[in-house]
């Protein structure tokens, strides 16, 4: 595959790249390349986490890039979550939340076989070139610009906390070093980590990222999109003003469980949740089911959406681009109701393999468990 080509697959349904010339740069000095994606384990995994991110996963080991996934335990256990019991964090971690990536993977067409899981327990373990690179980065760091980064936790900037979180960044960007990522992967929102990592690239003395020279390169930063909840925004119609800071606030989130579809929702959950969405008719600019076409369905040129309708509502259709979906509903030739039918039929086909991936026992033992979990939390 010719570098142009790579360019295009990574770039495709993402929102940023760090930079498009960093990233032709990099892939032109010949390099074993290593991608990442880190998660928190904070419960079970949506759409977002899953077919969002992990078709972006497949677009990268398609560029002929080493993929990783991050189980971020520690990251977990510092933001509180799962009651901030770092066994069960761990235990959920390697039992459940990886399994969920897995089947994700496989809904996208993927080859678990093409990816690895690094747990962060593992990776710190007797590993003091991680801490001498955490200390590294927070000598490169003020401490004001890590106040403004606890964002990337969920968290308002100003809010008062607990100091460990303040550990939290510097972390995250010794995890890019320390492995020798050049493509660190993350939602939008975990943006301001990233651009530390690129500003203390050149000037970091321990594990930095060196080209076949010997010279420092930085990581090039990519970072995906975050999809809408399912939900009705508290302000509508939303100004276009507020339109990106509401969006941040509406996405898909674990903790709004009628907003999210999860990796392991049974057909009728699926249908329900769909069924009850924020769809009105004719909005194209902020709607959560065209969101989602956009995308989970339209990810690719083989990517196909069937309308299924009677004759005197304009009979049956197949999209196979988005452009045109989005088109019609605009113009209202695609009713809202058709449109959630078709989404519902769309995920649920699509989810098929992470509902056999679950029916093995072993598997339906450790979703149950995350059941009961959740439950008691």
């Amino acid at each position: 595959m010719d570098i142009q080509k790579k360019i295009e697959i990574i770039k495709r349904n993402t929102e940023e790249v760090m930079t498009e010339e960093d990233l032709k740069i990099l892939l032109e000095t010949g390099i074993k390349l290593k991608h990442y994606i880190g998660f928190e384990i904070s419960g079970k995994p949506h759409l977002g986490h899953g077919l969002v991110c992990m078709s972006k996963v497949k677009d990268f080991v398609d560029a002929g890039i080493e993929c990783s996934i991050f189980l971020a335990d520690w990251h977990s256990w510092i933001n509180d979550k799962l009651g901030g019991d770092r066994e069960v964090i761990k235990h959920v971690a390697v039992t459940y939340f990886k399994e969920a990536l897995i089947a994700a993977y496989k809904c996208m067409g993927g080859n678990p076989k093409d990816i690895k899981f690094v747990l962060g327990s593992e990776l710190y373990h007797n590993n003091d070139k991680y801490w001498e690179t955490v200390i590294d980065v927070s000598k490169h760091t003020t401490l004001g610009r890590i106040e403004r980064s606890i964002t990337i936790m969920g968290r308002k900037e100003g809010e008062g906390i607990d100091f460990a979180k303040l550990i939290y960044p510097p972390m995250q960007v010794a995890d890019i070093f320390i492995q020798g990522i050049n493509f660190p992967h993350a939602g939008l929102d975990q943006r301001k980590a990233q651009v530390i990592a690129r500003d203390c690239a050149l000037q970091l003395k321990i594990s930095p990222l060196l080209d076949k020279k010997g010279n420092k390169i930085k990581p090039v930063a990519i970072h995906g999109h975050l999809i809408l909840g399912l939900q009705k925004p508290p302000i509508w119609p939303v100004p276009k003003e507020n339109l990106q800071e509401l969006w941040s606030q509406m996405k898909m989130s674990k903790s709004i469980p009628n907003s999210a579809i999860y990796m392991t929702d049974n057909e009728e959950e699926v249908k329900k949740k769909i069924n009850n969405a924020f769809c009105p008719e004719g909005e194209i600019g902020f709607n959560p089911l065209l969101d989602w076409a956009k995308y989970i369905v339209f990810i690719n040129s083989k990517s196909k959406l069937e309308i299924n309708r009677p004759e005197k509502f304009g009979g049956n259709k197949t999209y196979n681009n988005y452009e045109e979906l989005s088109s019609d509903f605009a113009n209202k030739k695609l009713h809202p109701m058709d449109l959630k039918n078709a989404m519902a039929n769309k995920i649920n086909e699509i989810l098929m393999p992470a509902r056999e991936h679950f029916n093995q026992p072993q598997l339906k033992k450790a979703k149950e468990e995350m059941e009961k979990l959740i439950i008691t939390r």
